[in-house]
């Protein structure tokens, strides 16, 4: 019976920590410019003929629109995520790095 309650309750926690990690979100700030092209974006794509939009702020920062229609986005974000990393051209093909990330392995 105890080894019932310890699988559910690791079970539990190990299902808890893999929905943190990919569908937990939170808000995303955006600039004025942003939230009208992308309701430029949203009038486009479904023939909507509102005329106006409303800034949903949160924190007081900008993170979406509201049109007239009645649609709504929210710019929202992984929690868990990492950011892209960035090499230069040049020294990503160099002959140099190349022989080192093939031998990297033999180290």
């Amino acid at each position: 019976m105890l080894e019932i309650i310890v699988v559910t309750l690791w079970g539990s926690c190990a299902i808890y920590t893999i929905w943190y990690s990919t569908s937990a979100k939170h808000y995303a700030p955006i600039t004025s410019a942003e939230a009208r092209l992308l309701w430029k974006i949203h009038k486009q794509n479904f023939n909507c003929n509102a005329r106006r939009w409303r800034k949903i702020k949160h924190g007081g920062e900008i993170v979406g629109f509201e049109c007239e229609c009645g649609h709504k986005h929210i710019q929202r974000k992984p929690i868990v995520g990492s950011s892209p990393t960035s090499r230069n051209v040049n020294q990503q093909n160099s002959p140099t790095l190349i022989i080192e990330r093939l031998h990297s392995f033999y180290k």
